[in-house]
């Protein structure tokens, strides 16, 4: 019998099924306890605190209360919240990247998952170092800057030393204006030594979806391959943090399990980090099962509708305040845009989720992941998120100035955003629409810019984010940053 304990590193005590269970059956009980619930309300609001913001999260039972109330003034009020808190430490800045999936095969018997063993009819692929240069290339004249590398788990044709060519070529490809400055990691767990050297070569965040915390549920999904040991995965993060990857991304794909049950597990996790290591994780994901090359999402029974999947959005930005959130391309234009309301600070942009897809003129299916739901270009996304009020960002200055981990949530914390991450937004936006925006989106953009540096609180950071913007224009000179 396993005891709950956040500050421990095996799996079933940090993540434990019997804490869950109470938790649940606590929810349900108060999820109409009106006192309770404006209680817990309050504890999440943000205060001002000096120049900045202080917010005290929400523990997983308190949270949990809150994604089991039912109420609709209190789900209104908890959106309502949920946008205070995201505006408080992230502004109105969407960090924008792109997957770039670098190889299919994999060893795995995930029944969700097209790329599983036993699929002998999918394409199977593995980019070799040239296509990987071109992959990147047709980013870069897209405009991204920043990538999340994805692949199977197969110890043969993508080995850890695999990874690493690909990074390093992936850092070395320099094309007119283009540059990836910034490389995430999302592949299968590892040891501490490969973490080391993931880090090593210089990646941003690493990032690992548990799928379900629900282990008999977990075991049921992954029947064959090493991703079948429930106990490896899930602590993951923690030989990450040990090899010195101090931004990870948890996420666990919402459709395989019972949400409410996930979702405690997913905060509960969120909470070990913070107990562990000092900080919490650097993004939250969250992805729900879609239609791919053999997989039907209706085989799962757990499907959740997209008034519960904006619910769930907002109660994590109430529970776990100052981490990034992240959506991807397998929701809608007009899902995404109700969770950016709640919290999402980043977005995925023009995605191809097939092993070679962005160098392919129309978009390729054989090799794809997952059907993509937001098929717009970059150009698009980039115009909707400023006609929604937003302000495209492709910086990466925090990750490149080593405001990682517990330093940037420090920054977060302190109330610098507009002072730092704000004016880099403004000049990697200036960037893009010199290099790369279509006439319309200038039009919007250059607008936006010079309503937007009215905003930076301080007369010499303005100044020289105003000065750099100009010399962005003028010249060929690029990556400035605070």
């Amino acid at each position: 019998m396993y005891n709950y304990d956040p500050k421990s590193l095996k799996a079933e005590e940090f993540i434990n099924d019997a804490e869950i269970r109470e938790t649940l059956a606590y929810a349900e009980a108060n999820k109409n306890n009106v006192k309770l619930i404006d209680a817990i309300l309050e504890k999440a609001r943000p205060v001002k605190q000096g120049s900045g913001c202080k917010c005290a999260g929400l523990t997983h039972r308190e949270a949990s209360v809150l994604l089991a109330c039912e109420i609709p003034e209190k789900i209104e009020k908890m959106y309502e919240i949920a946008e205070e808190i995201k505006q408080a430490f992230y502004g109105n800045r969407i960090v924008l990247f792109a997957p770039l999936y670098l190889s299919n095969y994999c060893v795995n018997g995930c029944l969700y998952c097209p790329y599983h063993l036993k699929n002998k009819h999918i394409a199977r692929r593995k980019l070799t170092q040239d296509e990987v240069r071109a992959e990147v290339i047709a980013l870069q004249d897209m405009g991204h800057k920043r990538l999340a590398i994805e692949a199977g788990e197969d110890p043969v044709n993508n080995p850890i030393e695999y990874i690493l060519e690909c990074i390093d070529t992936i850092y070395g490809v320099h094309h007119k204006n283009g540059d990836i400055r910034r490389v995430n990691v999302n592949i299968a767990a590892t040891t501490v030594e490969n973490y080391r050297r993931l880090k090593e070569a210089g990646i941003g965040t690493y990032i690992l979806f548990q799928e379900t915390y629900h282990k008999e549920s977990y075991l049921r999904l992954h029947p064959t391959g090493p991703k079948h040991d429930y106990a490896y995965h899930t602590e993951a993060m923690d030989r990450a943090m040990e090899g010195g990857i101090d931004d990870v991304g948890l996420g666990v794909l919402f459709g395989l399990e019972l949400y409410k049950y996930e979702f405690a597990g997913l905060i509960m996790h969120a909470e070990h980090l913070e107990a562990v290591h000092g900080v919490g994780p650097h993004t939250i994901s969250v992805p729900r099962v879609k239609k791919a090359d053999d997989i039907d999402p209706d085989m799962f029974d757990n499907g959740i509708d997209d008034e519960t999947f904006t619910k769930i959005a907002a109660c994590i930005r109430l529970a776990v305040p100052y981490t990034g959130m992240i959506v991807s391309t397998r929701e809608s234009e007009e899902v995404r845009r109700r969770l950016l309301q709640v919290g999402i600070s980043q977005v995925s942009g023009a995605s191809r989720t097939s092993v070679g897809g962005y160098t392919e003129e129309e978009r390729p299916h054989d090799t794809e992941q997952f059907d993509v739901s937001d098929q717009r270009t970059l150009d698009e996304v980039v115009r909707w998120l400023m006609e929604t009020g937003h302000i495209p960002s492709f910086c990466t200055a925090c990750y490149r100035a080593g405001r990682t981990g517990d330093r940037f949530m420090s920054l977060c914390k302190s109330g610098q955003i507009l002072n730092c991450c704000h004016p880099n937004a403004l000049m990697t936006l200036a960037e893009y629409l010199v290099d790369y925006a279509s006439d319309e989106t200038k039009e919007i953009g250059w607008k936006m810019i010079d309503d937007e540096l009215m905003r930076i609180p301080k007369e010499s950071v303005r100044a020289v984010a105003s000065e750099n913007i100009e010399a962005i224009k003028s010249s060929n000179r690029r990556d400035f940053r605070f």
